[in-house]
């Protein structure tokens, strides 16, 4: 008969992953059994830890990867995402594309109305996401660690905040995206193309036509925009984006 021993790794976590692991195990480092053939990035969800929410390793203090298998007694050490993080982008693409799960509608409209090019669907469920990031190669965000432990999914991070402002600050500071205001419809996902007011003014309510000059339409929906329509809590959320 066969025995298999069981050996144990010490892994020591950053402090940003702590909140990935349950309450009761909430320590930097954690003792966890190694059975020979469990690879360093197994051993890291284990704990509870996302492998899209992990950075840097290292064995023993030598850099390692996900797919190795440590040496038992060796101390692994497992830092935070780099912020800001790069996205690898595909030829001819400019900035990075995003893809939020359904529990992130607020926060997609935010990021729209920054000019991010964000994807949202209310009503897609989790084998979907992952097609289509993999598909468009977009970052999906999301709260959902399951979703984010899929293996099929080439790029995920998981959202922190319950708010949408805390959500949003947390994205952008993560990956540090090119801001673009007022450039995306927040409906759709559009591109907002300058129409000129003869074209839609007998659709525009009196005081509108008289107040404003200067209109948006989005391309592909043709929802038109104008700058008084979004309110200043709108220009609030752009002021504290771009930082003025």
């Amino acid at each position: 008969m066969l025995i298999v021993v069981e050996s144990e790794i010490s892994i020591r976590v950053a402090d940003e992953l702590l909140m990935f692991l349950p309450a009761a195990r909430r320590m930097p480092v954690s003792r966890v059994p190694w059975d020979g053939t469990s690879t360093l990035g197994h051993l890291v969800e284990s704990l509870g830890v996302p492998l899209p929410e992990a950075g840097p390793m290292t064995v023993g203090g030598e850099p390692a990867d996900p797919a190795d298998r440590p040496d038992p007694g060796g101390e692994v050490r497992v830092a935070a995402v780099p912020r800001p993080q790069r996205v690898p982008l595909e030829p001819g693409q400019d900035a990075p594309r995003f893809l939020l799960d359904v529990h992130l509608g607020t926060l997609a409209r935010r990021m729209r109305l920054l000019g991010l090019d964000t994807a949202y669907h209310n009503d897609m469920d989790d084998p979907a996401l992952v097609v289509q990031a993999n598909a468009e190669r977009r970052v999906l965000f999301t709260q959902d660690r399951g979703l984010l432990r899929r293996r099929a999914l080439w790029f995920g991070a998981y959202v922190r905040g319950s708010r949408a402002d805390d959500q949003l600050a947390d994205v952008l500071g993560r990956f540090a995206p090119v801001l673009r205001p007022w450039t995306r419809c927040t409906a759709c996902n559009g591109e907002l193309v300058q129409v000129d007011k003869r074209e839609i003014e007998r659709d525009l309510e009196a005081g509108t036509r008289r107040s404003y000059d200067v209109y948006g339409r989005c391309a592909d929906c043709g929802k038109v925009y104008w700058r008084g329509a979004h309110g200043d809590h709108l220009e609030r959320i752009v002021r504290k984006a771009v930082g003025a």
